[in-house]
């Protein structure tokens, strides 16, 4: 097994604005490791949603080389980078992206149903494994409108974690929900890194990135700084602060 998920090599990205050029990106070198819990931040034009957009297949740079997961994914067609995107990435996003009146268990199946590696496989219980995984093993029938916001990003996980992804992906996941529940997101994501998962999240708060192991900073479409988190908090210790805080 190849232990580089993400291997970039001078990742460049110009978009066309007109008669001008605007350059997101200007050679972005990254590795990560299995296993990794990376933070990507940087403010507002950055460069980091447009690495995001390139590092889960998105996009595709306008000169530079990318590898995921031991394969070489830069210069692949749509198809083909939809198919990667499918058996190589698990995505979660701040608007959790759910369909309105479909069950938890079935808008977690629904990359399954995507699938196009020709494994035959019970896609009910995958995503009844995966909703467990993620503690919503109570709440399969419910709809998105019948779960909280914290509920509903943790199914937005398990549909993520699903089809066994070499990498996941998430682009603001506490974006969207208050101080107390983005702490119990960050607390489910630190337990799944831990078991072995890969997360690349991008995120502008530092209370939020210090729960990742390591920290990329992006500014003006380079990488600036590119560290492990010192004093990394850990997620559950501050759920039972706050527990004891409030007793």
């Amino acid at each position: 097994m190849n232990d580089i998920v993400i291997q970039t090599d001078k990742i460049v990205k110009t978009y066309a604005s007109g008669s001008n050029e605007v350059h997101a990106l200007r050679g972005i070198d990254l590795t990560v490791q299995r296993g990794e819990f990376v933070a990507i931040m940087g403010a507002s034009g950055s460069g980091k949603s447009t690495l995001m957009n390139l590092l889960g297949c998105l996009d595709t740079p306008t000169s530079g080389s990318y590898s995921l997961d031991g394969v070489r994914v830069d210069g692949l067609d749509k198809n083909a980078l939809a198919a990667i995107r499918n058996q190589k990435l698990g995505f979660v996003f701040q608007g959790f992206n759910l369909l309105p009146r479909t069950s938890a268990v079935e808008n977690v199946e629904l990359p399954l149903l995507y699938d196009r590696s020709g494994k035959k496989r019970d896609t009910q219980a995958l995503a009844v494994a995966a909703l467990t995984r993620v503690g919503l093993g109570d709440r399969m029938d419910h709809q998105p409108s019948e779960l909280s916001g914290g509920q509903q990003q943790r199914v937005a996980i398990a549909r993520a974690l699903v089809t066994e992804p070499a990498l996941v992906l998430a682009d603001e996941p506490t974006g969207n929900l208050d101080t107390r529940t983005s702490t119990e997101v960050m607390a489910l994501f630190q337990e799944l890194n831990e078991q072995g998962i890969t997360i690349v999240l991008v995120t502008h708060e530092h209370d939020i990135a210090v729960y990742a192991k390591r920290i990329v900073e992006v500014r003006d479409g380079r990488i600036r700084r590119d560290e492990p988190v010192k004093n990394r908090r850990s997620a559950m210790d501050d759920l039972q602060q706050e527990e004891r805080s409030a007793a």
